[in-house]
């Protein structure tokens, strides 16, 4: 019963945090996402990823972007999807994540871009509680779009601590 009241309350926090505002909306797998524009640095195209050995398996590797390492992790296989060869589609979307009062720029290779949308509050519904068992916290909510549903992610919650470490590890 304390884990149904703390994941409402939690809810409750998270809707009191404004999700209103412009997203970059992409796809993964057929199914469409919003990360808040303000956390997007920039989209470039596919482009060598060195491999970086001992990472985690979604962890492709790392690219040099004008002077900067950068880690690039594939968001299918950070969220359990399966892996797909990469089109003239597919991109990198750079995005700054915050990590203990740090800004960390890290690559996110997505199926492809599709665009950026105004999203208003009352079209945000709260994420469904799955149980215990599925961890949801990294979602911001449900935007109901265009009779679709997009589903808005808090990137800075998208890695636990330990996966930070592992990336700022990889940027040696």
């Amino acid at each position: 019963m304390e884990a149904v009241e703390n994941k409402l309350a939690e809810n409750q926090i998270k809707s009191s945090l404004t999700r209103e505002g412009k997203y970059l909306t992409f796809s993964l797998s057929g199914e469409e996402y919003g990360i808040g524009i303000r956390k997007v640095r920039e989209i470039i195209g596919m482009m060598t990823v060195t491999h970086v050995p001992q990472t985690p398996y979604y962890i492709k590797g790392v690219i040099n972007l004008r002077g900067k390492v950068i880690p690039i992790v594939d968001l299918r296989l950070k969220f359990g999807m399966e892996a797909m060869d990469y089109t003239e589609r597919t991109c990198i979307i750079v995005v700054e994540i915050l990590e203990e009062g740090k800004t960390i720029a890290m690559g996110l290779v997505v199926d492809s871009v599709s665009e950026v949308v105004s999203i208003r509050e009352g079209d945000v519904d709260d994420t469904p509680a799955f149980g215990n068992a599925i961890d949801t916290n990294y979602i911001l909510g449900m935007a109901k779009t265009g009779g679709g549903v997009k589903i808005l992610l808090d990137i800075d919650r998208v890695f636990a601590s330990e996966e930070i470490a592992d990336l700022n590890k990889t940027m040696g």
